[in-house]
């Protein structure tokens, strides 16, 4: 049976296969743990890994946290109950190398206590996963939508389009008129009724997104590592990292919740490059790799064709 503890307890050990995947790839970092306990209740372990061998800064963390919800979010969300209890796993990875690809991975679970729904409880799964290339490569697009299409095409045969549009209109950054990067998948507030499977198959679906992890980010590395690169790449690498950085502080749902219910600031943060550069009024060179870059950072591509 589902319920929160075995939602729980499947994420601490995907976070424990992907840490221990992401040393290998590395090669060199090696990650510190926190753990940490909400004021509110509950806590988490937040694993940082810093000056590795590809990965300059990257964070796996998993919480499981319960509590009051502010007026702000239970607003947001739609509900009657402020209780409530949230368990993930949150990643992030900038690599030092500007041809290796930042990578984002988010599963989630979330329940709160009402009367109306069935069982007492409503509840839903989300998440998602998307890469942001530096460049991008349209060989390394079409292997990473292609990958997480096989995931989707396993339990639903319109999860993969239906959940590429979401993320393709959820990671937009408006005020730049262009996507964070080649998008992915991202999903909300799934259960059985949107879903069209049952809560099980959910469940499998979070778990097989969290796994999917492993190898796509170990094949991409693989692919760009040891690629040569000038500094004038490497300055475009900060600035790519930029749009990154506004987006999460400007329009991440994560972010603003966590923040909104108190939760720890650095685990929240952890998604912020260690260096990222503002250049003003940049333009790219004509026909340059740059300005094929911002040339497909826009919605409704078909990577796999």
């Amino acid at each position: 049976m589902i319920n929160k503890e075995v939602v729980a307890e499947a994420y601490r050990k995907i976070q424990d296969e992907i840490c221990t995947a992401i040393e290998v790839a590395d090669g060199w970092g090696r990650f510190n743990e926190e753990s940490w306990q909400r004021d509110g209740g509950g806590g988490g372990r937040t694993r940082i890994l810093q000056n590795g061998a590809v990965i300059e800064k990257g964070g796996v963390n998993f919480s499981a946290v319960q509590g009051n919800l502010p007026s702000a979010v239970k607003k947001s969300l739609n509900v009657e109950s402020d209780e409530f209890f949230a368990t993930g796993i949150s990643i992030v990875i900038h690599p030092n190398h500007p041809m290796v690809p930042i990578i984002h991975m988010n599963i989630r679970y979330f329940e709160m206590p009402s009367p109306q729904a069935n069982g007492g409880l409503l509840r839903w799964f989300g998440g998602g996963i998307d890469l942001t290339p530096h460049y991008i490569f349209e060989e390394d697009a079409s292997f990473f939508h292609g990958f997480v299409k096989s995931v989707c095409d396993n339990y639903h045969p319109n999860f993969y389009s239906k959940f590429k549009d979401w993320a393709d209109d959820y990671f937009f950054i408006k005020h730049r008129n262009e996507t964070r990067g080649i998008g992915g998948i991202f999903y909300d507030r799934l259960d059985p009724e949107k879903a069209e499977i049952g809560w099980n198959e959910i469940f499998e679906f979070s778990k097989s997104l969290g796994r999917s992890f492993i190898p796509i980010y170990t094949e991409l590395i693989n692919r760009n590592r040891d690629k040569v690169y000038t500094e004038v790449q490497k300055q475009w690498q900060y600035q790519r990292r930029s749009r990154y950085v506004e987006f999460n502080l400007v329009y991440d749902a994560g972010t603003k919740f966590g923040l909104e219910t108190n939760g720890r600031i650095e685990s929240i943060l952890m998604s912020l490059p260690p260096q990222a550069n503002w250049v003003y009024d940049f333009k790219p060179e004509t026909q340059s790799d740059e300005e094929k870059t911002l040339n497909l950072l826009k919605k409704g591509i078909d990577w796999i064709s």
